[in-house]
């Protein structure tokens, strides 16, 4: 009698648990890996917005000094001009 009622007492997330366990037994082995290696491989790889941002910013960074120079010489020529 007492191993039927503590069989009965368990504790939710001991069944959740064991849920799962016979959800996840269900799926092959082959599966599993392929899932397994699937998330190694995102957690591993360098993302490719990472490269992306690195060299958009190598960009923004060129074209600002390439802009500083031009407005420089630009304004250098316009001044020397005299209008006679």
């Amino acid at each position: 009698m007492g191993k039927k009622d503590a069989c009965a007492a368990r504790l939710p997330v001991e069944q959740y648990r064991k849920q799962i366990g016979k959800q996840d037994y269900k799926k092959t082995k082959s599966a599993l890996r392929a899932t397994r290696l699937k998330a190694e491989a995102k957690r591993s790889a360098p993302g490719i917005r990472d490269t992306v941002l690195v060299v958009v910013a190598i960009l923004v960074f060129l074209l600002s000094v390439y802009a500083f120079f031009y407005l420089n010489l630009s304004t250098e020529i316009d001044l020397d001009v005299d209008v006679d």
